[in-house]
């Protein structure tokens, strides 16, 4: 695959296309047209959607004096990440040292670049964040801190000539000592992540909301229909049977055999509630058979 369209301190990858137009006895005409090329990263794979999750501890000695450890554990949710989204750190640190500390997080983007057999690595602050500080004996906790992403170049992981990497540091700012650090690594993709929990849980609760129905009891016999007396009077009957003998010249055309088996069934009232036909499949010569039934 063509890697991503990139501009470092080092090194770029760049794509264009040239034209050349030779024509007889004139100079050639040459263009080149610059475009970008994005190799997609897919977030939604097992891999970059696994949670990345460390522990780290660290005492400080100063002479012949030892304090108590500092402890940091941090947790995020997933690996993969695009711009413009917040990372949710979780963490949790504790300072049971005599300093005061202070818990940050920072984004890094990382460049390695390879050319006849050397490498030079250039490493960039992205986004950082600063906690409270704590003093000796205190705790912090991180319920989902957020740390957006700006927006950056996507990870270039499948170059021979140019890796760009990223990771995001928990760190404890110790004053006077080397800082205890925690390294989680990322990957910053193109297609971001698709909702497939609130998707399922949306479906599952539209199924279950479809299926209750058939929870409900139905009555052990259907109540008969009303009768066709009770419906159509005979007054009705009369009176819609009145118009048929005022037919006009193109209605007249119409009464034919077909015309006079419809109108000969037209008013009669419909068989009894308690009528089962014995034979459903075997039309009788007195009954018309209909295609629809």
């Amino acid at each position: 695959p063509l890697a991503t369209s990139f501009e470092g301190r080092h090194g770029s990858v760049r794509y264009w296309v040239k034209a050349e137009l030779h024509r007889p006895w004139l100079l050639p005409v040459k263009l080149k047209k610059e475009f970008t090329v994005f190799e997609h990263i897919d977030i939604n794979t097992p891999l970059l959607l696994s949670p990345q999750a460390g522990t780290k501890e660290k005492t400080l000695c100063c002479w012949l004096c030892t304090s108590g450890p500092i402890s940091l554990s941090a947790k995020i949710e997933r690996k993969g990440y695009t711009p413009g989204e917040s990372i949710q750190i979780f963490a949790e640190i504790e300072n049971c040292s005599s300093r005061m500390v202070v818990p940050k997080a920072t984004i890094y983007q990382t460049q390695a670049f390879y050319a006849k057999g050397k490498m030079k690595e250039v490493k960039q602050l992205v986004a950082n964040l600063r906690g409270e500080s704590l003093s000796s004996g205190k705790t912090e906790i991180w319920n989902g801190k957020q740390l957006k992403i700006p927006p950056v170049s996507p990870s270039i992981l499948d170059c021979s000539i140019i890796r760009v990497e990223y990771s995001l540091m928990v760190y404890v700012d110790i004053p006077g000592a080397m800082d205890l650090f925690l390294n989680l690594p990322l990957v910053i993709g193109t297609i971001p992540l698709h909702p497939f929990g609130s998707r399922t849980s949306s479906v599952s609760s539209q199924g279950s909301m479809n299926v209750n129905w058939l929870g409900l009891t139905l009555p052990e016999r259907p109540e008969a229909p009303p009768s066709y007396a009770e419906v159509v009077t005979e007054e009705n009957r009369r009176s819609s049977l009145a118009p048929i003998a005022a037919f006009d010249d193109f209605e007249r055309a119409l009464q034919g055999p077909l015309f006079a088996c419809i109108q000969e069934f037209r008013f009669l009232p419909p068989p009894l509630y308690s009528e089962i036909d014995p034979n459903p499949d075997q039309p009788t010569d007195e009954t018309p058979s209909c295609p629809f039934r």
